[in-house]
C-alpha cells in the first residue's frame, strides 16, 4: 500500500512549485508571534496560512505542486495535504538543508523550472508566481526579496549544492548572502517582486487589512484574522482602552 506522500505523482510539467513547510505543532511554527498569541492560536493560524498557500499553488495551471518538510513532519503533512500535493522529506536539518533538498530532488536529471516559497504566503498574488517562472526561464536563479533583508521565494533550473551553504538563513543578511554565493557560482539572477513575510504582530495587522478588502484571496486566513481582530478589540474595550 502506498503512503499518502506517494499518491501524487509527477505531472510531467516542467514547472514545479514547492512549499517549504513544517507540521503545525505548538511551539514549532511562527514562534515570533507567540508573545502576543498562545502557541495553540499560532498553530491554528499557521494551518490557515498553509491551507491557503496550498490553494494558491494549486491555482496555477500546468504546475506540479509539492511540499518539502523535515523528515519528522512527513506523515502529518501528508495527511493534511491529502491528494493536493506530493510531500517530500528533506535531507538534513534546517531551512538551508531543505532548500538544497528541493533542487536536488526535483531536478530529476532534466531541466525544469523549480521554485520554492514560504508556507505563509497566501497573500501573494498569483501573478507574482507566474512572473517568477517567466523570469527563471531567462536566468539561472530567481529570488523574491522580503522587506527585512530575507527572501520568500527562490528558484533554479539545476541543483547547486553550495548555494544555500553557511549561516544567515532567516536573518537580515539572508538575501545578501544568497546573492554573494550566486555570484561566486557565476549564476545569473533575476528578481520577483518584493513582498513581506508573516513573522511578527505588525505583519498580522498588515495582512488583516489586505484580506479585509479581498478575503477570497486567502479565505481561511481571512476568517481567522477577522476573529483575531474582534478578540483584540474586545480585550481593548475590557481594559478601558479607546
Amino acid at each position: 500500500m502506498k503512503s499518502a506522500s506517494e499518491v501524487v505523482h509527477s505531472s510531467g510539467s516542467d514547472r514545479v512549485l514547492v512549499i517549504m513547510a513544517k507540521a503545525p505543532r505548538p511551539g514549532a511554527v511562527k514562534t515570533r508571534l507567540a508573545p502576543g498569541l498562545s502557541p495553540e492560536a499560532v498553530t491554528d493560524f499557521y494551518c490557515c496560512l498553509l491551507d491557503d498557500t496550498l490553494a494558491l499553488a494549486r491555482s496555477l495551471s500546468d504546475v506540479e505542486v509539492a511540499i518539502m518538510c523535515p523528515d519528522t513532519d512527513l506523515n502529518e503533512l501528508a495527511q493534511l495535504a491529502g491528494n493536493e500535493a506530493r510531500v517530500v522529506a528533506q535531507k538534513g536539518e534546517g531551512l538551508a538543508a531543505g532548500l538544497t533538498s528541493v533542487f536536488a530532488h526535483f531536478v530529476e536529471g532534466h531541466q525544469r523550472r523549480i521554485i520554492a516559497f514560504n508556507s505563509d504566503s497566501p497573500h501573494l498574488p498569483r501573478s507574482v508566481l507566474e512572473d517568477a517562472f517567466e523570469t527563471l526561464a531567462a536566468h539561472d536563479v530567481v529570488v523574491g526579496p522580503t522587506h527585512d533583508g530575507g527572501y520568500y521565494l527562490v528558484g533554479a533550473k539545476a541543483s547547486y549544492p553550495t548555494l544555500f551553504e553557511g549561516d544567515g538563513m532567516g536573518t537580515s543578511s539572508a538575501l545578501e548572502r544568497l546573492l554573494s554565493r550566486a555570484r561566486a557560482l557565476k549564476l545569473s539572477v533575476g528578481f520577483a517582486a518584493p513582498f513581506y513575510d508573516i513573522d511578527v504582530a505588525d505583519d498580522l495587522t498588515r495582512l488583516a487589512e489586505e484580506l479585509r478588502l479581498a478575503p477570497a484571496r486567502a479565505p481561511r486566513t481571512a476568517r481567522w484574522l477577522k476573529e483575531w481582530e474582534l478578540q483584540a478589540a474586545q480585550l481593548r474595550t475590557g481594559s478601558g482602552e479607546l
